[in-house]
């Protein structure tokens, strides 16, 4: 009886590993999603200090080209690089906590599992 339930409990603790896991990997996605905006928008920062001040700069929206102000384009990039950055600092955090709750998870699994294998001498 007390090994069905302990049964269940392993079930349900590598359940929610599993779904920890998953957590983790979209998270690491949107982490390496934002990484590359990052290095997007910091190319298109460097070009911009190599410009003089009355150069020309457009905005593609949609299928046409749109004439836009240097400064406010420049502080577009910037106010972009920093909102980047504050995500991915957000989403560093949130890895490492889902980290953390996995290892307590696994350790919790393990001990569990090594209860079981002690319990039942004949297991394999």
């Amino acid at each position: 009886m007390a090994s069905q339930e302990q049964q269940q409990k392993l079930q349900a603790l590598s359940d929610e590993y599993q779904d920890l896991q998953s957590e983790l990997q979209n998270i690491v996605t949107a982490r390496q999603k934002l990484d590359s905006q990052f290095q997007e928008n910091k190319s298109v920062q460097k070009e911009f200090s190599s410009l003089s001040d009355d150069a020309n700069i457009y905005k593609l929206v949609g299928p046409v080209l749109l004439k836009q102000d240097t400064a406010e384009a420049k502080s577009t990039v910037d106010g972009r690089l920093e909102y980047i950055e504050k995500e991915i600092k957000r989403i560093e955090e949130q890895i490492t906590g889902i980290q953390q709750k996995s290892e307590t998870k696994k350790l919790e699994i393990y001990q569990l599992q090594s209860q079981l294998q002690q319990g039942q001498p004949g297991a394999a």
